[in-house]
């Protein structure tokens, strides 16, 4: 199949924010149609523990909506159920209209993850033992069931009781499914119970769903190398020789076409579908999203950094597990985005009991400083006063999404830029040098 003309990286780029809804950022409010609308479009909505601004999926949807009501988003979640959690880049909220797609990964994961064999031949009767717990007893969680093995703590994946082992089990089975959070901890119930509806859907086949699963990250994504495809929604992992006959099947029907990308070696993948909407992006000459937010670490945008490199010129990684002295940029520092560049990051904190904001560093780009054009961009130059006044805009709605009363703000890289920044907050409410 002849490849078609080379599209620009930044038309890759401006359809990539349009489907992760941040070509308006915080420019709509959370709603329950919203919310559907976003987790179907991204394909999911990362789950992770590390809390110390708020957690990752929380923050996703700040992102996107602003400051929203957390007890709405918990009747939409975990009462009307529109979305339910399973794997799928990790851990994620996924929209419950994919239920009969995700099914089809619950029904073979023990046929894929074979791991299970041993513990499974080990463990059977704990296994029948923790399902029956939950047919008489109703949601649980991993409190509930007592570690009777002497001299045993909880303190990794691999040194957890066998009662949680099962109940990871039986939820990736499809089994059970969440029912809840309590202070983040999970608790389950059977899935028959949650979903009833959604159960007694057919669930697709096996080639039908790994179909699905190609058309769902390339609709997230736009266009994308084979290697964004393979980073993207990374559950389940399919061998190399399947994925590949899965691409050649969907070229060979049209439902997939090569593009060139400039710059590219090797052809990228796009939906049919998608071919207006990128070559609209190529004509477009204004930026390609207005407004500021920040990202999480964990936000779909970045679930393959090497990408937001290679479309956006911004190199991230994320400084969690590097130790203090190497961090370069802060322990949970969030991407800046403004009018569809990446001008920075800001490492912040959130002091729940004394109810302050605290920035610890904010780093802009070179570029920025400099006056010039983004890299790869293709849109000009980003106006130094105006994205300044963004990200105290943006702290402002932080600040009020975490429920602090005031921020302090404190070391700027390059340090030029201080005291503008200062300048551009210094009239936000509850703002401190």
């Amino acid at each position: 199949m002849s490849v078609r003309a080379a599209l620009p990286r930044s038309a890759v780029a401006a359809l990539f924010l349009e489907r992760q809804h941040l070509d308006r950022p915080r420019a709509h409010r959370l709603t329950a149609t919203s919310l559907v609308r976003f987790a179907e479009d991204v394909g999911g909505i990362q789950l992770d523990s590390i809390n110390v601004l708020e957690r990752a999926h929380l923050l996703t949807l700040w992102s996107r909506f602003g400051p929203y009501d957390r007890e709405e988003l918990e009747r939409l979640v975990y009462r009307r159920r529109l979305l339910f959690e399973y794997w799928a880049h990790a851990a994620c909220l996924v929209p419950t209209t994919q239920f009969p797609m995700w099914r089809r990964a619950m029904l073979d994961y023990e046929v894929r993850h074979t791991g299970w064999t041993t513990w499974l031949r080990k463990h059977g009767p704990t296994l029948k033992r923790v399902e029956q717990a939950f047919r008489e007893r109703g949601p649980l969680g991993n409190a509930d069931f007592t570690d009777e093995r002497p001299g045993k703590r909880m303190a990794g994946w691999w040194t957890w009781k066998p009662e949680a082992h099962a109940m990871d089990y039986l939820w990736k089975k499809g089994v059970l499914g969440v029912h809840s959070r309590v202070h983040f901890q999970r608790r389950l119930d059977l899935i028959e119970r949650l979903l009833p509806a959604a159960l007694a859907l057919e669930p697709l086949s096996r080639e039908a769903f790994r179909r699905w699963h190609v058309r769902r990250s390339l609709h997230a994504m736009g266009a994308a190398s084979t290697t964004d495809l393979r980073m993207y929604l990374t559950y389940p992992r399919a061998a190399v020789a399947e994925r590949r006959a899965t691409l050649r099947t969907m070229l060979g029907s049209g439902e997939i076409v090569e593009v060139a990308v400039e710059g590219e070696r090797t052809p990228w993948l796009a939906l049919a579908g998608d071919l207006p909407a990128l070559e609209a992006a190529a004509r477009r000459r204004s930026r390609p999203s207005r407004g500021t937010t920040f990202l999480s670490p964990f936000d779909s945008f970045l679930w393959h950094r090497e990408r937001t490199k290679t479309l956006f010129g911004f190199d991230y990684r994320i400084e969690v597990y590097t130790p203090g002295h190497q961090r370069v940029h802060g322990y949970y520092s969030l991407p800046i985005l403004h009018d569809g560049a990446l001008i920075g990051r800001l490492d912040a904190k959130n002091h729940r009991e004394a109810k302050r904001l605290e920035v610890k560093h904010v780093h802009f780009e070179d570029w920025f400083l400099d006056g010039t054009a983004p890299p790869l961009d293709g849109h000009g130059r980003v106006a130094l006063e105006p994205a300044l006044a963004g990200v105290g805009d943006a702290l402002a709605s932080l600040a009020v999404f975490v429920g602090a009363e005031r921020t302090t703000l404190g070391r700027v890289s390059p340090a030029k830029l201080a005291k503008p920044l200062h300048r551009a907050v210094e009239t936000v409410a509850g703002m401190d040098g």
